[in-house]
C-alpha cells in the first residue's frame, strides 16, 4: 500500500533529532567493481556512519553548514528520513571548490521504511533544490559494502564515476564510490 511522505526542508537546529533516524545496516554482501554484481561475505556485520564518522550534530562545528539544506521526510506527521546537501563549501573536498556542484553528503530513512520510496522522495527533492541553485552536477559518496544504496543510487540515474580504493585508511577493507548525477538545470 502506499504511503504518503511528505519532504519540508528544516533548520539545522534540529539535528540531534535528524540524528535519531538510524543509519546502520547490516552489511551482508560487498559489490565486486570488476562486475558491479553484490558477492556474499563469509561474516555479516552492521555499518554505522554515524559512530564512524561522527553524528550529524557535529557537522556544524566542523563546516561551514550555511549554504548547506536539511531536508526531513515525514509519515503521518512522523520523521522517518532525511537528507543533507552540502554546497558552496571550499572545506569539503568532494565538492572540488565548484559552485555547480552539490553533494548528497547524507542519507537516512527508518529501517522499518527503507524501500517504500521514502528515499526516492528524498533524492528527488535533492535533485529540486540542488537545481534551483543551479547545479549541474549531483554528487553523492558510498562504499562497495553499501550495496543497497550503490543500487539506490544507480536506480536515481546516477553513473558511477569514481572509485578510490585508499579513501579510508581506518577501514581499509572499504572502496569508496563517487556517483554523479547530471542535472536539469546543466
Amino acid at each position: 500500500m502506499p504511503i504518503r511522505i511528505d519532504v519540508a526542508e528544516e533548520s539545522f537546529d534540529t539535528l540531534a533529532e535528524y540524528a535519531t533516524i538510524p543509519i546502520a545496516f547490516e552489511v551482508r554482501d560487498v559489490l565486486d567493481l570488476s562486475t558491479m554484481t553484490p558477492r556474499s561475505i563469509e561474516t555479516t556485520y552492521v555499518k554505522n556512519y554515524d559512530l564512524d564518522g561522527g553524528s550529524p550534530t557535529d557537522w556544524p562545528a566542523r563546516f561551514d553548514v550555511s549554504r548547506w539544506v536539511l531536508l526531513v521526510a515525514r509519515v503521518d506527521g512522523r520523521r522517518v528520513g532525511g537528507a543533507v546537501v552540502a554546497f558552496d563549501t571550499p572545506e569539503v573536498h568532494m565538492l572540488g571548490g565548484q559552485r555547480d556542484v552539490a553533494l548528497l553528503w547524507d542519507l537516512r530513512v527508518a529501517p522499518e521504511l527503507r524501500g517504500r520510496g521514502v528515499g526516492t522522495a528524498l533524492f528527488r527533492a535533492t535533485e529540486r533544490w540542488a537545481e534551483a541553485k543551479r547545479c549541474t552536477v549531483l554528487e553523492v559518496e558510498t562504499q562497495d559494502i553499501n550495496v543497497p544504496a550503490c543500487r539506490f543510487y544507480a536506480r536515481m540515474g546516477c553513473r558511477l564515476g569514481a572509485i578510490d580504493r585508499k579513501a579510508y585508511v581506518e577501514f581499509p577493507n572499504e572502496v569508496q564510490l563517487l556517483w554523479t548525477k547530471r542535472l536539469a538545470s546543466g
